[in-house]
């Protein structure tokens, strides 16, 4: 990971002395907000999605987070403020450049806000004294051996569900194919099966890796490995992870009166974690489809139906759709175009409160088509027993 072209904290909207829970709760929140299928076509939004997701990988890390509050950067290759990925003062891995002959006692104080400036607006400074001598004291302390990676609990998982209005309506149980990581059937979860060298899976088999310090990259010595490419006694099904990449059939179950939007979660089921640590969750965002004729405004159904001019004029009983089914409506006489009735306790089934909205019926009067002469006739007697009438009158009296 090169350094970031935003602020992750500003990316995620909160302060920087944000707790565990607050991150993951503003990065959920985004994720939601800024996710590719409940956005289509629009670029934007992909572009802050992957910037959520990349500010959450970093900052939802304690290592990674201890290292970007300090330097402004992270770097994939897994080294942390301490001298390595799981490493410890003593225990760092060998840097194979020699610094030997180079006089940094002039960056003592500059290089800190150089290493910093690459983390956007909002400024980041480092510890008093710092600049690199620090990065050289942490990234290059000692020479032993490297220790193993930490267990790190997995992380969750988002999905995007595409439902039609009646799953919503009625709730539905279906099942979700989901790419996870899962733990490793070979070695447990354990990373290791006791015999047996496999390629290292920090450095692929390369026994260096790169890091990043400001605007200079080192090549160093890989920190999991020391440099030989392989690791011993590592499981050769997973690499010495503890996880296998896996797709499975989760079931999913969509309550009554989901709404595009829905956030239903599906405990431990996001990744595996490393080393037999604890499983993330699942989150499935619900996108409910439109319907027809059927428009959901919270948990009211609203509806237009066509009523007949005489209909309107007279009044009558007419029946009408439901999401329960077929109901009677009465239409009083002098009914205009728009009246809006209200049937009570015929809308959705609030998934939270259990309690049901009404349906919103709109009028809509029609005028016959005078296709034939008798129906010309009739209506022409209408027109010419209501010629003092002036429907626009109360329009006139206004402009």
């Amino acid at each position: 990971m090169s350094p970031p072209k935003h602020e992750y904290y500003e990316t995620l909207g909160v302060p920087k002395t944000a707790t565990a829970d607050e991150l993951r709760k503003a990065y959920r929140k985004l994720a939601r907000k800024h996710h590719p299928d409940l956005n289509p076509g629009d670029k934007t939004a992909e572009d802050r999605f992957k910037n959520v997701q990349e500010a959450y990988d970093v900052l939802g890390d304690a290592k990674k987070r201890k290292m970007y509050d300090q330097y402004g950067f992270y770097s994939d290759s897994g080294f942390a403020a301490g001298g390595g990925q799981g490493g410890a003062a003593g225990a760092g891995p060998t840097p194979n450049m020699d610094f030997s002959g180079f006089d940094f006692s002039d960056y003592a104080g500059g290089a800190g806000a150089g290493a910093g400036s690459g983390a956007g607006a909002g400024g980041r400074h480092t510890e008093t004294g710092g600049g690199f001598r620090d990065i050289f004291s942490q990234f290059f302390a000692g020479h032993g051996a490297a220790q193993e990676p930490e267990a790190e609990k997995g992380g969750d998982l988002e999905y995007v569900m595409d439902i039609d209005f009646w799953q919503a309506i009625k709730g539905t149980q279906t099942r979700l194919s989901i790419n996870r990581y899962d733990i490793c059937g070979t070695c447990h979860g354990s990373g290791a099966t006791g015999a047996g060298e496999v390629n290292c899976p920090q450095c692929k088999g390369t026994g260096n890796v790169s890091q990043m310090a400001g605007a200079m990259r080192f090549n160093l010595t890989c920190p999991r490995c020391n440099g030989s490419g392989r690791l011993r006694n590592s499981c050769p099904t997973c690499g010495g992870d503890g996880r296998v990449t896996r797709a499975e059939l989760v079931d999913i179950r969509i309550p009554p009166g989901a709404r595009s939007g829905s956030r239903l979660r599906v405990p431990g089921k996001g990744n595996a974690g490393t080393r037999g640590a604890a499983p993330g969750d699942l989150y499935i965002t619900t996108k409910v489809a439109e319907h027809p004729f059927f428009h959901r405004e919270g948990d009211n159904i609203e509806i237009k139906v066509p009523v007949a001019v005489w209909e309107a004029a007279l009044g009558a009983k007419i029946e009408v759709p439901t999401i329960d089914g077929r109901t009677l409506l009465k239409i009083p006489h002098g009914t205009k175009n728009g009246q809006r009735f209200r049937l009570r306790e015929k809308g959705v089934q609030g998934s939270r409160s259990g309690d049901r909205g009404d349906q919103i019926v709109e009028v809509a009067v029609e005028a016959p088509d005078p296709r034939d002469e008798r129906t010309r006739e009739l209506l022409g007697q209408l027109r010419d027993l209501h010629h003092d009438e002036d429907p626009r009158a109360e329009l006139w009296s206004k402009v």
